[in-house]
């Protein structure tokens, strides 16, 4: 196995940080992996935000709940961002690119486009030592988030990307079953058999949260999504996104 695969295949998410920051040159090493993804059209409809300043990391530790957002030796934020585009045509031709920018074809490319930087951010981060954590949580006051970061129109506040030294090694979180998450040629719809195979997977589950060293618990994986998908959470992502022009056709 070659060293690219091996960072791939040894990931997990860090939640403890030592306190040693990230420097210049690893901050913008990260950047520029990210900026590496593949983009489409060459859009690159994305714009990432390092914050550094503590008081800013603590006010999105609180809407967080998380204390490693504030914790950590550098922390990322990744916005979908058509703004950039937008702002390069005249006042006139503005007015003929809305339609299509504000459609639900264009929300889909920059979440995409941001999504593989992100990617590539974190397989950068990890190649050179240094242990990472996605925050979807900036989204439980998305329009909190939205004025700390002084965000213009066409521009969302996806996630977040704790990176850091790690203070910890977690075990690493089994994945579903290949058979179950890869198909051939055409959606399987064979469901006995997957559901067979979530049921193995969700006893191999039940097993790692028993046996892993914190945060120890019993159910399984179908039980956290069926509980996931009763909730109703962040229930004001929609309006937000179509009030920064997004997804509105």
């Amino acid at each position: 196995m070659n060293n690219t695969l091996q960072t791939i295949f040894n990931h997990r998410s860090i939640r403890k940080f030592t306190k040693e920051k990230l420097t210049t040159e690893q901050i913008y090493t990260i950047v520029r992996g990210a900026q590496k993804a593949s983009t489409s059209n060459y859009m690159m409809a994305y714009t990432i935000i390092g914050i550094d300043d503590e008081e800013t990391k603590e006010k999105l530790a609180t809407i967080t709940g998380q204390t490693y957002v504030k914790d950590n030796g550098h922390f990322f934020i990744f916005c979908a961002d058509l703004h950039r585009v937008y702002n390069q045509a005249s006042k006139t031709v503005q007015e003929k690119m809305q339609v299509n920018m504000e459609n639900t074809e264009q929300f889909i490319v920059a979440t995409v486009d941001t999504a593989l930087a992100a990617q590539n951010a974190a397989i950068a981060a990890e190649s050179i030592g240094l242990g990472v954590c996605f925050i979807g949580s900036i989204r439980n006051d998305i329009k909190r988030v939205d004025e700390i970061l002084q965000l213009p129109q066409y521009v969302i506040p996806l996630f977040g990307l704790a990176v850091g030294y790690p203070d910890q090694k977690p075990e690493q979180k089994p994945r579903l079953p290949l058979d179950v998450v890869y198909h051939e040629n055409k959606y399987d719809h064979n469901l006995e058999q997957i559901k067979r195979l979530i049921s193995e997977f969700d006893q191999q589950i039940r097993s790692y949260y028993q046996k892993r060293s914190t945060n120890t618990r019993t159910n399984t994986w179908t039980e956290q999504m069926i509980r996931k998908y009763c909730e109703e959470v962040r229930m004001d992502i929609t309006q937000f996104v179509k009030d920064k022009g997004y997804n509105k056709h």
